[in-house]
């Protein structure tokens, strides 16, 4: 809401003035106890020690997971705190949840993929420094993990498939039966040749759309089953000096949460996104930004998990987001200073 100017009250009558004194007064020990109220449920609210982790990845390809229940939840546009400790060349680039007793696979700019336990990564405290990846995984002097997936075992995953896109927009999809326990590690499902590097993947059902998403906040979204298993298809038309950043399953009900890298974020609602008929058009406007972080699909019992350049983390609920069917620049996720918004993760959590 616009905040108005108090008008001059010099010419009014002593018991107007009085009154609308008195009505200035009880407004703000309103306004002051509810901010008191959202305070107290926010802090009373501590998530119970649980399976779930946080798994952080770097450029450089720095690993770590941290239990998700230390992460306390805040208000939206907190300072949050410090996590994974980077090197001032070095930023966050991978941010995801995933059950410690599971596995995750581990896609490379090359299109290969990796079984990992969840487990074998090294576990530290909220502000950790990890463990390289390639003393992990077998990886190649210019290769490096651009996403990270809950696999086999999670929820709801068997009837899903791998949806992979590359920077250059173009979309294939894999089934889930791939990556199951005989998955030789390091297989190719992807070639760079085709569309380029691979730059994003998510899980997506026969019947879901797919929402591809580009740096410059270009997007489209379109039937996730006219994208052809492994042969793929472009999904979205991109300009030069654009580049694909994220693809997220989608329903007409659905949110997707955009984040820009000054920190500013908004839950775009499917419901004003048109989805085209077929793959492989010009994207529209997603949102009002120069440039955006991250995307992910997100409920409003989720909550948000926002990671800065300099390694900083905040945790909020999503609820704290107003959903919004058109382009607008969003609100506040996280007290920046100096730093910038590098990506963004959701995670269904249980009622406080």
């Amino acid at each position: 809401m616009e905040e108005l100017e108090r008008p001059d009250l010099t010419n009014l009558p002593p018991e107007v003035v009085t009154y609308i004194e008195s009505l200035e007064n009880q407004l703000a020990a309103m306004t002051a106890g509810q901010h008191e109220e959202q305070a107290e449920a926010t802090a009373e609210w501590h998530e119970p020690a649980g399976p779930y982790n946080v798994i952080t990845v770097s450029a450089h390809g720095l690993i770590k997971r941290t239990p998700r229940h230390l992460y306390t939840r805040q208000r939206r546009g907190g300072m949050g705190v410090f996590d994974l400790a980077v090197d001032a060349d070095d930023m966050p680039t991978i941010l995801t949840i995933a059950d410690e007793s599971l596995t995750v696979l581990v896609f490379t700019n090359k299109g290969r993929a990796f079984r990992m336990p969840v487990a074998d990564i090294p576990q530290t405290e909220v502000r950790g420094r990890g463990q390289r990846l390639e003393a992990l995984l077998h990886l190649d002097d210019d290769e490096y993990a651009v996403a990270v997936l809950p696999g086999e075992g999670d929820p709801g995953r068997n009837d899903q498939d791998v949806v992979l896109a590359s920077d250059q927009g173009w979309v294939r999809r894999v089934r889930a039966s791939f990556f199951g326990s005989v998955m030789p590690q390091g297989g190719a499902f992807h070639n760079p040749n085709d569309g380029g590097q691979l730059a994003a993947a998510c899980w997506a059902a026969p019947d879901e759309d797919l929402f591809v998403v580009s740096g410059l906040a270009q997007a489209i979204r379109f039937p996730g089953h006219h994208v052809r298993d492994r042969a793929g298809c472009l999904g979205l038309r991109l300009e030069e000096d654009d580049g694909v950043l994220a693809v997220c399953p989608v329903t007409q009900s659905s949110g997707v949460f955009l984040l820009g890298e000054d920190g500013r974020g908004t839950i775009r609602l499917m419901s004003g996104f048109r989805a085209n008929k077929a793959p492989g058009a010009s994207g529209k406007l997603a949102m009002n930004t120069t440039r955006l972080a991250g995307a992910t699909t997100v409920g409003l019992t989720d909550d948000l998990f926002v990671i800065s350049h300099l390694g900083k983390i905040i945790r909020f609920a999503a609820s704290d987001i107003p959903p919004k069917e058109g382009v607008v620049q969003g609100v506040n996720c996280i007290s920046l200073r100096a730093d910038q918004a590098a990506t963004v993760t959701a995670s269904p959590v249980a009622s406080a």
